[in-house]
């Protein structure tokens, strides 16, 4: 795909650099890095149970919402799969990232480094309250790993499982990992293998 779009050979983008791609291009910037994701049917279909999951106990003055950009810094401009904002800026891409209150990204194959330590970093350093990351790659069953800032200011992990997931911060959610394992299972089942 890149090389149909012509684009630069940089190493180092800025959010400056990105005013140059198409305008419906799906893109990601971490640590100066153009990341253009090709995520699975799988991984959406994670995201979108995540994204109901929320839905459910979200208070009126908070927005679930998959696929949004944020605005963090030069380097920064990170797409979580699912974000849950204060919707003062609903009608804008990038959002500030002042506005998320907790983003979640599902691993893919190539990004488990990316998700696990680089976004986790570049989501501390931002100071975006709690972040989570699914894993739906284990054999055992989809993990979820939640993080806070710890007394750093760091992400520390205050969960990680693979049964059924609840909290009440940011607000209350319950995800029925098991349930989403068992979905993941009967599609990988149905999926056909690649010639």
């Amino acid at each position: 795909m890149t090389a149909a779009l012509n684009l630069p050979d940089k190493q180092d983008w800025t959010v400056d650099d990105l005013a140059s791609l198409p305008k419906d291009l799906r893109y990601e910037l971490i640590d100066g890095r153009l990341i253009l994701p090709s995520p699975t049917a799988i991984h959406q279909d994670i995201g979108v149970e995540i994204l109901l999951a929320l839905r459910v106990g979200c208070p009126p003055d908070l927005m679930p919402v998959v696929d949004l950009s944020l605005a963090v810094n030069c380097r920064n401009e990170p797409r979580p799969d699912v974000v849950v904002i204060r919707p003062d800026h609903a009608n804008i891409s990038p959002v500030p990232v002042d506005d998320a209150v907790l983003a979640v990204e599902v691993i893919s194959p190539g990004s488990h480094f990316r998700d696990m330590y680089a976004k986790a970093k570049v989501y501390a350093a931002a100071r975006v309250a709690h972040y989570w990351v699914i894993d739906p790659l284990f054999e055992d069953g989809i993990v979820l790993t939640a993080f806070q800032p710890g007394d750093t200011g760091e992400y520390e992990i205050v969960a990680s499982t693979n049964k059924v997931f609840t909290t009440d911060v940011p607000f209350g959610v319950s995800i029925d990992l098991p349930a989403l394992t068992e979905r993941r299972r009967a599609l990988l089942e149905r999926a056909r293998p690649q010639d």
